[in-house]
């Protein structure tokens, strides 16, 4: 996707103005290897308790693929750590956090297979948001059946 099709938000997501993805955001250009391995896409949905509701989603690629026909485990653990940075973006975005933020821990159980073509989607909550640690959780199905339940940390640094 170039720049031609998307609308930058002061160098945050990136919102899709075309296709299949119109009017969801991603993040290109800030992350190589994610570049790379997506795209992936999220959106916010409706406000469930006072919390936006975040939904992130791609589309399995041949280049997803595993030996044995089907997405592979490494390609749904880096979606998971891409949905970890979306699920948790409102939460930081209110709170006025613009810096940059890591990985801490990525942990998840694999429940069932995607396989090309298919619509992978993953839906979460923020746990708990604290000073530099967002502890998040989500689920990554696909025609309504889960495939992967995750958990993970994020840590807000400072850029040097």
């Amino acid at each position: 996707m170039d720049g031609g099709d998307e609308q930058a938000v002061s160098g945050g997501p990136r919102q899709v103005s075309e296709g299949e993805w119109a009017g969801w955001w991603t993040w290109t250009g800030t992350d190589a290897y994610e570049d790379l391995t997506g795209p992936f896409y999220f959106r916010e949905e409706a406000v469930l308790d006072g919390k936006p509701q975040v939904r992130c989603a791609f589309r399995v690629e041949s280049k997803h693929m595993n030996g044995g026909g089907a997405l592979h485990g490494g390609a749904m653990m880096t979606f998971a750590d891409f949905c970890l940075f979306a699920i948790s973006h409102p939460v930081r975005r209110a709170n006025g956090d613009v810096d940059h933020h890591v990985t801490v821990s990525l942990n998840g159980e694999f429940v069932g297979p995607a396989f090309e073509g298919d619509l992978v989607e993953a839906v979460g909550e923020v746990v708990r948001a604290g000073g530099s640690l967002s502890f998040i959780r989500g689920l990554m199905s696909t025609g309504g059946r889960p495939m992967l339940s995750f958990s993970g940390v994020v840590k807000r640094v400072k850029r040097k």
